[in-house]
């Protein structure tokens, strides 16, 4: 796996942001039927909080970022996007783990979307998400956090 490193985003990252999400979720929303060349990078342009944001780095490049979201009855994983030439390298894996393990210390709940047919809800499937409802477009996802997941013995 490549070095990687978060640090916190800044309101100028906003378009090169803009950018990957549109190139990380053409494929999807292109076989879904969805694709705008504007609407995706103002979706992101309308819903991006700084404050909440981290920008994925390799090597002191911009490769992706991620967004965690508080709310009122959890945490809202959102815009995770990774550079498609670093993704199936552990990247992804490695922020969503450092990211569930500041959730899990704080015993929240945490909640995403993903579109349907994504190979991403593979990832978080393997990170403890389950399905809770469904559409035609999006997936909505939820993580206990690990001490909900606990048998009563304290084996998870």
């Amino acid at each position: 796996m490549a070095d990687w490193e978060l640090r916190p985003a800044l309101v100028a990252d906003v378009e090169m942001v803009a950018e990957l999400r549109a190139v990380v979720l053409r494929p999807d929303l292109e076989r879904l039927g969805r694709y705008d060349e504007l609407r995706v990078r103002q979706r992101l342009r309308d819903g991006f909080t700084p404050a909440h944001t981290w920008m994925i780095e390799v090597g002191g490049a911009f490769a992706g970022c991620v967004a965690l979201r508080p709310a009122k009855d959890a945490y809202w994983v959102e815009h995770f996007y990774l550079d498609p030439d670093l993704q199936g390298r552990g990247i992804g894996s490695a922020v969503l783990s450092r990211l569930l393990e500041r959730c899990d210390r704080e015993d929240a709940v945490v909640r995403l979307n993903v579109l349907q047919g994504s190979s991403a809800r593979r990832l978080y499937e393997r990170h403890g998400f389950m399905v809770e409802t469904e559409d035609a477009v999006d997936v909505f996802m939820v993580r206990d956090p690990v001490s909900a997941r606990r048998s009563p013995g304290g084996n998870q």
